[in-house]
């Protein structure tokens, strides 16, 4: 497959979230939710950073109610891995704008963590970015047919490391990542990246993977294209992830290492107050690979950050081309397969260094250009050859369950 940016991720994205249904195990939306989310108009964007913060104030709740669960969810399934993880026992912080502390789907699961820049604590979330994506990875699920994170029963560590409009700086994020560290954290979720390094940055990383805990970081900053290198990604021992659309990856063109990508473009989640919101890029894509990680930990939590690392990578939906692709890595992360594909036959852990070797499974390089391909047809077509994928690898994840 060859890597392109695909500029109209996010439209197909908005289409699917509002037409697709939700595929979890929940109870049915009412119908006349489910009509007016039909018709009304797409949810509000939610961004990394705000420049009219000082003009028009923190972001305003989202009037549209999470009813929706949008096609990233469908693609995941979540559920499936839930019979044998969700979660529990893992802290994952998120390292950003800091996460609304009265988030309906984090009640009683989040922790609140400094705030690096100001003053008070990670709870006030003026962007609303940080909120979005630590519902992303551990949000439950609404009982209308909303949108649930991959792993529901984890824990959230709010980390708040940019002023009120979403910027920030190496340092700060450094200093974020030693308090994620200090306070728990197993899998650390930078979810705003910085154009440059710094020593106290890179220390941080250091530290980080010294004491057990990975860190997944933006490929790329969201919304903007660039050529050059971003942090914490570029560091070694730092996951860093691309986005995919509906229609494929977003990626290309970056000159900074991909290890892995996830589901980014045109993704629907809550926000502060609740309601629901539409976010596209990376930033997006590195909160559900963080859920992803915190399912794996659930059921394994003597794994290393290598070992994590290389079951995710291992574990995806390798795109059929040499490894690791430019715009995608090792492939898009894939939940499910992360948790049921077999395991080494040593119940211990690998010697520190050596990679964990799984099955990965059979080859979906097939599928992966299918969902590329959908792509150019309207967003009728796409649902349709979108639904018929996700019941593609249903099956096959079925068939791996029963072996």
């Amino acid at each position: 497959m060859t890597a392109r940016r695909w500029a109209g991720a996010a439209i197909a994205g908005a289409l699917l979230a509002s037409a697709a249904p939700s595929a979890e195990a929940a109870p049915p939306a009412p119908a006349a939710s489910a009509t007016a989310s039909a018709t009304s108009e797409p949810p509000p964007l939610i961004a990394q950073a705000r420049q009219d913060v000082q003009r028009n104030g923190c972001l305003k709740p989202s009037e549209r109610p999470a009813d929706t669960a949008g096609w990233a969810q469908a693609a995941l399934r979540p559920e499936d891995a839930w019979p044998l993880t969700r979660g529990a026992g893992v802290t994952v912080a998120v390292v950003g704008t800091g996460v609304d502390a009265s988030l309906p789907s984090l009640a009683g699961r989040l922790q609140l963590g400094p705030r690096v820049y100001g003053t008070g604590d990670a709870g006030r979330d003026c962007v609303g970015y940080g909120s979005f994506a630590a519902a992303l990875v551990a949000g439950r699920r609404t009982t209308d047919g909303g949108p649930s994170g991959l792993a529901p029963e984890a824990h959230v560590l709010a980390v708040a490391v940019t002023d009120d409009a979403g910027a920030t700086t190496p340092d700060l994020l450094g200093a974020g990542i030693r308090a994620a560290v200090d306070k728990g954290a197993r899998v650390i979720a930078v979810v705003v990246p910085v154009p440059g390094p710094s020593d106290a940055l890179g220390e941080a990383v250091t530290y980080a993977v010294a004491h057990g805990a990975l860190i997944l970081a933006p490929a790329a900053p969201d919304g903007r294209s660039t050529s050059s290198p971003v942090f914490p990604a570029s560091y070694p021992g730092v996951l860093a992830v691309a986005s995919t659309g509906p229609n494929g990856p977003a990626g290309a063109g970056l000159d900074g290492r991909v290890d892995l990508a996830a589901p980014g473009e045109g993704v629907t989640g809550t926000g502060p107050g609740g309601g629901l919101f539409l976010a596209s890029g990376p930033g997006v894509a590195t909160a559900y690979a963080a859920g992803a990680a915190a399912l794996v930990l659930g059921l394994r939590p003597e794994l290393t950050p290598e070992q994590l690392t290389r079951r995710l990578e291992a574990t995806a939906y390798h795109p059929g081309t040499r490894l690791p692709d430019a715009a995608v890595g090792f492939g898009v992360v894939d939940p499910v397969a992360a948790v049921t594909s077999s395991w080494p036959a040593a119940a211990q852990p690998a010697a520190p260094g050596v990679p964990v070797r799984v099955d990965p499974g059979p080859d979906r390089s097939q599928a992966w250009r299918a969902l590329a391909v959908a792509g150019g047809s309207t967003g009728v077509i796409l649902l349709v050859g979108f639904g018929g994928l996700t019941a593609r690898l249903g099956r096959r994840r079925a068939g791996r369950a029963a072996g």
